[in-house]
């Protein structure tokens, strides 16, 4: 709380004063989700340590991946990574809905700073923790026998494709924090997060699936970025044929983009109307 009240009353007029003093709101606001990394690291290693639970489970108890030519491991990491981009959800509500609840928000309006900032700063971080996930599951990845194979250009545009659903990600946590407003409403949310995480590619080809079942993966917004980040770090997958899977990399952009377009205006008009 004590970096957030350090911010500073908007100074003269002009476009690059004002762009100047919401960047130093927005990094204030950044800093004092960082501090609480700091005051709780339990919190932190649990985000980072339960996605690589599951990876080692479906990798050597459940068998993820199984049918798929080649080694199973190179199909199952990538969508690992593309699950945990997304089920990053509830920790975004869970941070909200707990300075709703306390009323940190609306002490944070009442500031002369930047209406947006608060946002931008929830944003920032949760990006960065997200950017650390990925390097963790990376790892753990490359350990337990998954390579990739395009070179490091291939990688790095799977990475901004695993980043970009995070994001869109992102911005549907705050919408639904803000209209639900209570910590224990985030339950209900991860009821519906786990069944649109399995009901993807991420651990099966749809080609095993009954076909109706395979058609609704295959256009599942997570199956499009698994099956995208497959094909540019050259890991088998499981390729079907159809649509949506010639076309994964375009899916894998448009998908989060018109998730942020619906999502992102919805939650700043949701948090410029929270009372004060």
């Amino acid at each position: 709380m004590s970096a957030a009240t350090t911010t500073a009353v908007p100074g003269p007029d002009g476009a690059a004063s004002r762009l100047g003093w919401a960047l130093a709101d927005s990094w204030t606001m950044t800093r004092r989700e960082l501090a609480h990394w700091a005051r709780q690291p339990v919190a932190v290693l649990v985000n980072l340590v339960f996605p690589v639970m599951l990876l080692l489970m479906f990798t050597y108890l459940v068998g993820g991946g199984r049918g798929v030519p080649g080694d199973p491991t190179e199909y199952l990491v990538p969508g690992m990574l593309a699950l945990t981009m997304a089920f990053g959800l509830e920790g975004t509500m869970l941070a909200v809905t707990q300075d709703l609840g306390k009323g940190v928000i609306d002490r944070f309006r009442s500031m002369p700073m930047v209406p947006g900032a608060v946002l931008v700063g929830r944003s920032a971080a949760d990006m960065l923790q997200s950017v650390l996930s990925l390097a963790v599951m990376t790892g753990v990845g490359y350990a337990v026998g998954w390579r990739w194979h395009n070179g490091a250009a291939a990688a790095l545009g799977a990475v901004g494709l695993l980043l970009l659903l995070r994001f869109a990600m992102l911005w549907v946590g705050i919408q639904l924090a803000m209209v639900a407003g209570r910590p224990e409403m985030v339950t209900a949310v991860q009821i519906l997060v786990w069944p649109v995480g399995f009901l993807s590619n991420v651990f099966a080809t749809p080609a095993s699936m009954p076909g109706w079942l395979g058609a609704v993966v295959e256009w599942n917004p997570m199956s499009a970025t698994a099956t995208a980040v497959r094909d540019l770090f050259g890991n088998p997958g499981g390729a079907t044929g159809s649509w949506a899977a010639e076309h994964a990399e375009l899916l894998a952009v448009l998908w989060p983009v018109a998730i942020i377009a619906v999502f992102f205006p919805l939650a700043v008009r949701k948090f410029a109307r929270l009372s004060r």
